[in-house]
């Protein structure tokens, strides 16, 4: 699943204005957070944690309006912890943005 350009980027765009650094900042800032977000549900092993670690996912996906980010959330939240399907497809969205 390759992310979305469209509302994630117009997210950025409306929020950086004029100023391309802080676009590149912006966009730096999900990634950091995506990780750090995908990291928390890679150590989860009880549901809990795991839906609250898919829960905060699904937070940073819609604030930046990443429908794709939003949907593998929700399939986390769906899931048994430590799903290693649902973990490969987050992480390979997180490279591909990269």
């Amino acid at each position: 699943m390759a992310y979305e350009h469209g509302d994630f980027d117009t997210t950025l765009a409306a929020a950086a204005g004029e100023d391309p650094a802080l676009y590149v900042e912006l966009r730096l800032a999900f990634i950091e957070s995506l990780s750090g977000h995908l990291d928390l549900l890679k150590r989860a092993r009880c549901d809990g944690n795991w839906a609250m670690a898919a829960l905060r996912l699904k937070g940073l996906a819609a604030s930046f309006h990443s429908s794709a980010l939003i949907e593998l959330a929700e399939d986390a939240l769906t899931s048994a912890p430590g799903e290693p399907t649902i973990v490969r497809k987050i992480e390979r969205y997180r490279d591909e943005f990269s």
